[in-house]
């Protein structure tokens, strides 16, 4: 029997939570396990350089098969893919908590990453197709965000309480019940798309090609730290990786049934979103990032206190996620929206610049946390806006992968890039004679600027290349109603 509207209406709001609570555990897991990994090397016996695989064997097998994952969600059902990943990625946890290997542990950790980006790589496709009418969307895409953008502070703060208050095998085992919960609730209420289907055959080599290109271009940014930007390390498997991407698109212009049709490349909103998204997440991961090393070696802020520090701008955000951001999206349009949201940003990050030794958390850290938090809260519905609107009902999940991969590959390189730069500062003001407050300080300056340099770079792309949808988002939306319909049976 046909739904009826006040069911419908229920059944998909409820079912944006359940996504919602998918993308905040795959969030939370990107996150959670950095104020535990002391204690995850005593216990394991871990040495330096393999107690970094325990994030980096997460960050390299989830950006590296978002793009797949949200291609296989068009060709055989979102919900399938969607479901699939959680079940997995529960299992994974549980394996992650119970581990008293190092091989295991990495093991498990890896095969989150791919469960990961299984489930996260069509949710925002699952959302487009759920909520066709543009007002909707916005608030759906705003509930989204603030997991996305929230979830990074939330994880510090959790992972500081329950490894000090349990140990850190909690930190896996929480993601049991949330995980089954999510499972039922997305079994019984996620609408399941039809799929383009494999009758054309599958794009194995493509498959093969994009997501290893992208696993080793990541592996290279995360090992960038250790070799250097400018290494052979870095630069050859960089190399090699884009030589495969490169690959990768020759052979998916000459394919029926390529895994990423290039009709998808003229999709310019899709595509100029995903560069300003790029940038902006760089400068905002360079806050996370470095400021939560600020917080913890200048002022001496333990795992709780730097989570709580980064509380304001989570709520900010949570604010703004409560319909807010939407309501402005719509009364004003996407772009009117986004420029002040960039400006901003930038200003939070060029605030941080002036940061001392003897700085406090207030006026000057608050202050810029804030201004971060308005812009993040801001900016990334109308980006997210603009991304999914001329998108085809067929190409959504790919589109989903995308924007996941803009995201993923940005923070990649921000922690990276910034990282190395702040490291290479500190040890020439060190050499020079300066205290190692002073000298940890200056390189974290300096990243902040280049944080701020890579938000003004957004804004600069924003204004040159970044256009609001051709056609108004209603008459978009309603032209595209029926074939959603048709291809929907939902997130």
């Amino acid at each position: 029997m046909p739904e009826t509207d006040t069911h419908t209406s229920n059944r998909r709001w409820i079912a944006l939570v359940v996504v919602c609570l998918a993308m905040l555990m795959n969030v939370l897991d990107a996150t959670v396990v950095n104020v535990a990994l002391p204690k995850i090397q005593h216990d394991l016996h871990f040495t330096q350089a393999g107690l970094a695989w325990v994030l980096d064997g997460y960050m390299v097998a989830f950006g590296g098969f978002l793009l797949m994952s949200g291609r296989l969600g068009d060709l055989i059902g979102r919900k399938k893919v969607f479901l699939v990943g959680l079940v997995i990625f529960t299992v994974a946890s549980a394996v992650c908590g119970l581990a008293n290997s190092q091989g295991v542990l990495i093991g498990a950790r890896f095969v989150q990453g791919f469960s990961g980006a299984l489930s996260t790589s069509v949710i925002l496709a699952i959302i487009s197709t759920e909520f066709p009418e543009p007002q909707e969307r916005a608030q759906a895409m705003s509930a989204y965000i603030f997991v996305a953008v929230g979830g990074g502070s939330i994880g510090l703060l959790a992972g500081g309480a329950i490894t000090q208050a349990l140990n850190w095998h909690w930190i896996f085992f929480i993601n049991l019940p949330i995980g089954i919960v999510t499972i039922v609730l997305g079994m019984l209420l996620v609408r399941e798309n039809k799929g383009i289907g494999l009758g054309q055959g599958i794009d194995v080599l493509g498959s093969l090609l994009v997501t290893g290109g992208l696993m080793l271009f990541i592996y290279a940014i995360v090992k960038s730290t250790q070799y250097g930007l400018g290494s052979a390390h870095t630069l050859g498997l960089g190399g090699v990786a884009l030589a495969m991407l490169a690959g990768f698109l020759w052979l998916e212009s000459r394919l029926k049934n390529p895994i990423m049709p290039l009709r998808v490349l003229g999709l310019r909103g899709l595509l100029s979103s995903s560069l300003v998204r790029s940038c902006m997440f760089l400068g905002m991961y360079g806050c996370f990032f470095m400021g939560a090393l600020y917080l913890e070696h200048v002022r001496g802020y333990g795992a709780l206190e730097t989570g709580a520090a980064f509380l304001p701008m989570t709520l900010i955000v949570a604010i703004l996620s409560m319909g807010i951001t939407a309501r402005l999206v719509g009364r004003f349009g996407p772009m009117r929206v986004l420029l002040p949201a960039l400006v901003s940003v930038i200003a939070g990050l060029a605030l941080l610049t002036q940061v001392s030794v003897s700085s406090g958390y207030f006026p000057l850290m608050l202050g810029a946390f804030i201004l971060i938090g308005l812009g993040m809260g801001t900016a990334s519905v109308p980006l997210l806006t603009i991304a999914m609107a001329n998108v085809p009902p067929r190409d959504a999940g790919l589109a989903s992968g995308i924007v996941n991969v803009s995201m993923q590959v940005a923070g990649a390189l921000g922690v990276a890039v910034l990282g190395t730069i702040a490291t290479d500062r500190t040890k020439t003001l060190a050499a020079s004679g300066h205290s190692l407050p002073s000298a940890l300080t200056g390189g974290y300056q300096l990243g902040f600027t280049v944080a701020a340099a890579a938000a003004a770079a957004a804004l600069l792309v924003a204004l040159t290349v970044l256009r609001s949808p051709r056609r108004p988002q209603a008459e978009h939306a309603h032209a595209q109603a029926p074939a959603a319909q048709a291809s929907v049976e939902p997130a």
